[in-house]
């Protein structure tokens, strides 16, 4: 499904909701332009060629050239130009790093990180930001870590582990993943509030998992890697996220964030 949704979309969509980048208004209008302009000139001068009677001119210039427009080019011109139109997805400038997020279990004793800080250090990455969930077996730390551009996923992998972490997972991330989480948090509930059915968006995105469309999609899955979150209109809402087990405290702020949803529902009846 993954790999389908990549294919439709170009890549560029989000890999939490699966929404497209909203296009930014100056591409947006020139692909419009691109698909009416041809059209237009295309049917004015077959039409100023045959000199029909005026009347004729002007009824066929409005009803083929809007429905050509509506429903064939521009929707082929959009998808044609789909991976130009939706914003590219963010890359950290040249010259100042690469960013990435790091989540590892970690034993709940002093000086624990400081295993994984050193080993990041010989790799000149600079831990920029720092989440701690407690969890039964230690503690689960996410980092968002600026590495030079040579440094991989695998190395900072290796660093990790070498430093004393298990269950190191690392993805590229942007310069929104330093935003702290209790503003993250609020935002999303802000959204919540103004609409209720943007909870499952809000929790994919609060959370970083995946949500569950297709319930066969969990077979194989591990139950820490699956969240259930009441919903106030399907009954539940399934998300996943295959090998990082939710924390207590992130399964709490989703259901907090569900019971805002429907608190905002009923007020807004």
């Amino acid at each position: 499904m993954d790999s389908l949704r990549t294919t439709l979309t170009g890549g560029t969509a989000c890999d939490v909701c699966g929404r497209l980048p909203h296009p930014r208004r100056l591409r947006l209008t020139l692909a419009k332009l691109v698909a009416v302009a041809p059209v237009e000139l295309a049917l004015h001068a077959v039409v100023l060629a045959a000199h029909p009677p005026y009347l004729i001119s002007v009824a066929v210039l409005a009803s083929v050239t809007t429905a050509l427009v509506i429903w064939v080019v521009e929707p082929s011109t959009m998808r044609l130009l789909r991976s130009w139109l939706h914003a590219p997805t963010v890359r950290p400038r040249q010259g100042v790093g690469t960013l990435w997020r790091i989540r590892v279990t970690l034993d709940d004793r002093a000086g624990s990180l400081e295993g994984v800080t050193r080993r990041l250090a010989v790799l000149e990455a600079n831990i920029l930001g720092l989440h701690v969930h407690p969890i039964g077996d230690g503690v689960r730390d996410e980092l968002v870590v600026s590495a030079p551009d040579g440094v991989a996923a695998a190395d900072l992998e290796a660093a990790v582990g070498a430093g004393g972490g298990r269950e190191v997972h690392v993805w590229p991330t942007t310069a929104l993943a330093l935003v702290d989480g209790q503003t993250k948090a609020l935002s999303l509930s802000a959204r919540v509030v103004v609409d209720p059915a943007e909870l499952p968006h809000a929790v994919a995105e609060l959370l970083g998992a995946q949500l569950v469309t297709d319930r066969a999609a969990l077979a194989g899955q591990l139950p820490g890697d699956v969240l259930k979150v009441p919903s106030p209109w399907t009954g539940l809402f399934v998300f996943s996220r295959p090998g990082e087990p939710f924390t207590p405290a992130e399964s709490a702020r989703a259901h907090r964030l569900a019971e805002l949803a429907e608190a905002a529902q009923t007020i807004s009846r």
